[in-house]
């Protein structure tokens, strides 16, 4: 009996098998992503209409810490920096799906401090002039900064959001409001004023609010914020408030 040789090589029909899979997953992701943001703008707490704003803003997204800074550590050793660049790029891919123009301070597990640093501190202090010097350089910007809290306490829980010029009290409380409707129904938290010693927000100019999105000392917060579903409904909620105060 003969036998037809086949029209492409086992190989290569596995590898376009994983490319459709790999093209599929995608769609998924990126449909899910839509409808999840959508399902929060139908709510009631969401208005779908917004006026036009006379300037355009460009949304500064900042993972905070990096690199050699790793931020805060849980005791089972999560790290703080790669939580907040995994929100911050599911923020920046979301913002694209609805046409804001981003900028992002870092994009990969880096500091982005002057190579004349050496030393840990003066590494840490350069990182942080040079996320100032990016954020006031960025024209109409508006920044979000993503950071994870810890406290010595497990039980303290849940997202806060801090704000520094009383003129982003309003965008703050309505964010804050958002993370209580649309992740946690259990989160009391409210809005507040951010220490005047945190150096990023007290040298930008720009409206920016500082979001401590859950606590590596709480078990539950800890387990919730390393899953990409809640990854995306952190920046659903980010992206979200940001639309309501400056679209």
């Amino acid at each position: 009996m003969s036998h037809q040789k086949a029209a492409y090589p086992d190989s290569e029909v596995i590898g376009m098998k994983g490319k459709w899979l790999w093209l599929g997953a995608v769609l998924l992701m990126i449909v899910f992503t839509v409808w999840e943001l959508v399902q929060l703008f139908r709510s009631e707490e969401v208005a779908v209409f917004y006026p036009m704003k006379t300037t355009e803003t460009v949304l500064v997204i900042d993972a905070g810490h990096g690199g050699a800074d790793g931020g805060a550590v849980s005791p089972s050793g999560t790290v703080e920096s790669a939580i907040n660049l995994d929100i911050a790029l599911k923020l920046n891919q979301l913002a694209g799906l609805f046409g804001v123009q981003t900028v992002l301070t870092r994009e990969g597990d880096y500091s982005i401090h002057d190579s004349s640093a050496t030393t840990l501190r003066e590494q840490k202090r350069s990182d942080l002039e040079n996320r100032v010097a990016l954020v006031n350089g960025t024209e109409n910007a508006v920044l979000i900064s993503i950071h994870q809290n810890i406290y010595e306490s497990s039980s303290s829980r849940g997202t806060q959001v801090f704000y520094a010029s009383e003129t982003c009290r309003d965008w703050a409380v309505q964010t804050q409001a958002l993370f209580a409707t649309q992740v946690d129904a259990s989160n009391t938290r409210q809005a507040a004023v951010i220490s005047d010693t945190v150096y990023l927000m007290s040298h930008i100019t720009c409206p920016a609010l500082l979001v401590e999105c859950g606590f590596l000392s709480n078990p539950e917060d800890e387990a919730l914020l390393l899953t990409p579903e809640y990854q995306r409904k952190l920046a659903a909620v980010l992206l979200a408030g940001y639309i309501q105060e400056f679209v």
